[in-house]
């Protein structure tokens, strides 16, 4: 089906700009909308500062004036709105100090009989209006108080006086929003403000993004509607209505804007890199000492016949950890560079790209000595840049990708720099995309005569969901099969609560590898006192006492002192050493001069020691889904069976032991990716947690609405295909540029 026509029928290219460039009522100041003393909290506390800003504030949830919260599924330590009856009420006098306490307690009448104290200092309004029998709503953050859960002077507002006032069954029958806020401004409030506004604004001239013609097929709201619904339901399935049509909105300004970036690449230019039968690939290929799998082979013949193409190639490629992704990128770099340009690899931290550089000298052998004493005749020279090389080495290294002497560079963000310059740029592989932004992938883009051609590689498996969400504008390739050779590892879980002798037993196991001639990582969470520990970017849970958790000082000291591990050598690595040290421990690790070594998640990607066959993770459930699946595919990738110990302090059965007992279950990355998904803040997706805090997506879940993002995709492409700059769909185009920022835009390249 076209889309070729917004709601409302046809318009001119001509119509449509000045529809975008009249003064659109989104943009009015909430301040010249509903006044000053109205607007004030609210840009205050929430930094909503338009009418469309807070129109699109959403509520996060409905109440039912007729149900009761339930208490014993309040979350601790954060803010909740709740209903409940005031079951008894008591003020005191303080003895420490002048004024009174008023102790309420609320109840949800449930046959548990849940109960929540809720404390008012010097509460008058409280003791006079919290009387028993009450029903009212609370708003405020959980604590604990004598081992139970408290409010501490949380704002409320009376319900069964607020309901007098109407007709008492519809009353009841109408939700209350509950609004996301902050600092001193309640739910009820911003409510209150929300409704004004939805009465004060023409909704039904406020341009709608969705074309006529989806929303008569999926029978959605017009837009006006949607807005007075969501924010002033009379029934729930009001709000059920308005957020399925704000679900589908969400999901086609995403795929417009993703189908708008594949059209605006498919029409650049690019250098066409074809493939020659004697080249240096070919030469390769005869002394690769191992059978590609037919995973590799495929991906191969796809990337050699986009890079022949005259306009970029923009891929990602996935795939376990140990999958041969690197053969697979290498591959075409070598295409790139028989066809007179240079390839660039991209690795976000100086160990991966030192790690890089060896493994692909290494495994070129002399083709990677080309114009050197002993170098293959028809081979090339790969050089490493990062920031802590000696200015000689660096200089050598800039002058060598300028001058097209090296056919690969790799490096660290320091090819970012204005200093670095190449001959050709042909291609650009960047490794773990997630590490960097949009803006660094465009620098090192600007350095190519013309677009280069990209490959972007990640050893997070994606989920198809996420993968059109996310990376909606680059062409997916997998690689699902390990190559020959690669051992399976066992992964358990160390609960030291219910097994504290356990803790012993770690450390005999490892010197028992150790002993085996084999190499030991311990990992873990932080390096020193003074580190905060790891935060919960990946999904792992917040670090309630950060001070307790094992860190790479105290683990380096105790481990020293080990009798188990008497006469073993043993060295640190983290990100605050210096690169040159950092440098040196990881390549005497891989040389086999240490036996064990303690780190942080420096170590997490791209780190090739085969020789190491035990990886113990200490405060294991710290760490995300993703992180810990990456963590142990450092171990059995030298065709030793691998082992994985996640050692854990919690009790068995707390949630935060979920994530451990997924990772133990399978080494299946794209069930665990499945899992990790279900588990995270859907934020996270589109990086809400950097920017801003605010989630791209309000009501698209990518684990549960598949079908509805493909739908999206495919109106978003038949839009495009007819329409490619959205003249004829203004009100598209101006939702994208309102709903993407800049700042949001560039997640969906970084996912």
């Amino acid at each position: 089906m076209a889309l070729s026509e917004p709601a409302g029928g046809g318009r001119t290219a001509e119509a449509g700009r000045s529809e975008v460039e009249r003064p659109a009522e989104l943009d009015v100041s909430l301040e010249r909308r509903i006044g000053k003393r109205s607007a004030g909290p609210i840009e205050k506390y929430l930094d909503l500062h338009t009418v469309g800003e807070l129109l699109n504030h959403f509520p996060r949830r409905y109440l039912n004036r007729g149900e009761l919260t339930p208490i014993a599924q309040l979350p601790f330590d954060e803010e909740v709105t709740l209903i409940a009856r005031v079951l008894s009420s008591n003020t005191r006098q303080m003895r420490a100090r002048k004024g009174s306490i008023t102790e309420v307690v609320v109840t949800d009448d449930s046959a548990r009989q849940g109960m929540l104290t809720i404390s008012f200092f010097n509460g008058w309004a409280a003791k006079s209006e919290l009387l028993p029998g009450r029903r009212a709503l609370f708003s405020g953050k959980v604590n604990r108080y004598r081992n139970a859960l408290s409010l501490t002077n949380p704002n409320y507002l009376l319900l069964d006086e607020e309901e007098g006032d109407a007709d008492e069954e519809a009353q009841a029958l109408r939700p209350i929003p509950v609004y996301p806020v902050s600092g001193k401004l309640t739910s009820w409030k911003v409510a209150q403000v929300t409704a004004s506004l939805v009465e004060l604004v023409d909704l039904a001239q406020l341009p709608d993004p969705l074309p006529g013609e989806v929303m008569a097929r999926d029978r959605l709201l017009p837009i006006a509607d949607a807005y007075r619904l969501i924010h002033a339901p009379a029934v729930p399935a009001d709000w059920q209505r308005a957020r399925d049509r704000f679900r589908y909105q969400e999901a086609l300004v995403l795929q417009a804007a993703l189908a708008r970036r594949r059209a605006q690449a498919a029409l650049e230019e690019a250098t066409a890199r074809r493939a020659v039968p004697d080249g240096v690939l070919a030469a390769f290929d005869a002394r690769l000492p191992f059978t590609l799998t037919a995973g590799q082979r495929d991906v191969g013949d796809t990337l050699a016949e986009e890079l022949a193409r005259n306009h970029p190639m923009n891929r990602l490629l996935q795939g376990e950890v140990g999958s041969g992704k690197t053969i697979v990128a290498l591959r075409a770099m070598l295409q790139v560079i028989d066809a007179g340009g240079q390839a660039a690899l991209l690795a976000p931290t100086e160990v991966l790209a030192a790690q890089h550089y060896q493994s692909i000298r290494r495994t070129l052998g002399p083709l990677a000595e080309g114009g050197m004493l002993g170098g293959a005749e028809n081979g090339t020279r790969v050089v490493l840049l990062t920031g802590s090389m000696t200015a000689a080495a660096r200089k050598q290294a800039m002058l060598d990708a300028a001058s097209g002497e090296a056919g690969i560079v790799i490096g660290t963000h320091a090819l970012l720099s204005d200093n670095v310059q190449f001959f050709d740029l042909g291609l650009i592989v960047v490794d773990e995309q997630h590490r960097f932004g949009v803006e660094q992938r465009d620098a090192l883009r600007a350095k190519a005569r013309k677009p280069p051609h990209l490959l972007v590689m990640t050893a997070t498996p994606i989920p198809r969901t996420v993968a059109m969400t996310v990376f909606g504008d680059l062409e997916t390739s997998t690689l699902s099969e390990l190559p020959a050779g690669r051992a399976p590892i066992s992964t358990h879980v160390v609960g030291l609560a219910e097994h504290p002798a356990w803790a012993d037993r770690l450390w005999q196991r490892a010197r028992e590898e150790i002993d085996a001639g084999h190499q030991v990582y311990v990992v873990c969470p932080k390096i020193g006192a003074d580190d905060a520990g790891m935060s919960d970017d990946d999904g792992a849970a917040p670090a309630e006492d950060a001070a307790e958790l094992a860190s790479v000082t105290a683990m380096l000291e105790q481990l020293q002192q080990e009798p188990s591990l008497a006469g073993v050598r043993i060295a640190p690595l983290h990100g605050k050493l210096d690169p040159a040290e950092k440098s040196a421990t990881m390549a005497a690790f891989a040389a086999g001069e240490l036996d064990l070594l303690v780190s942080t998640t420096v170590i997490e990607v791209g780190v090739d020691v085969p020789n190491a066959t035990l990886m113990v993770i200490a405060d294991a459930d710290r760490f995300g889904i993703s992180q810990l699946h990456q963590l142990r595919g450092r171990v059995g990738r030298g065709g030793l069976p691998g082992m994985c110990l996640l050692v854990t302090n919690l009790e068995a059965g707390h949630p935060s032991r979920v994530r451990l007992d997924a990772v133990q279950s399978t080494t299946d990355g794209f069930v665990l990716s499945q899992e990790d998904l279900k588990l995270r803040r859907e934020g996270d997706i589109l990086g809400a947690s950097q920017s801003g805090g605010r989630s791209a997506l309000r009501f698209l879940r990518v684990v549960e609405h598949e079908d509805l993002i493909s739908r999206a995709r495919r109106d978003a492409q038949a839009i495009v295909e007819t329409d490619p700059e959205l003249l004829e769909h203004p009100a598209l185009a101006r939702a994208i540029d309102l709903y993407l920022n800049p700042e949001k835009e560039a997640f969906l390249e970084r996912g």
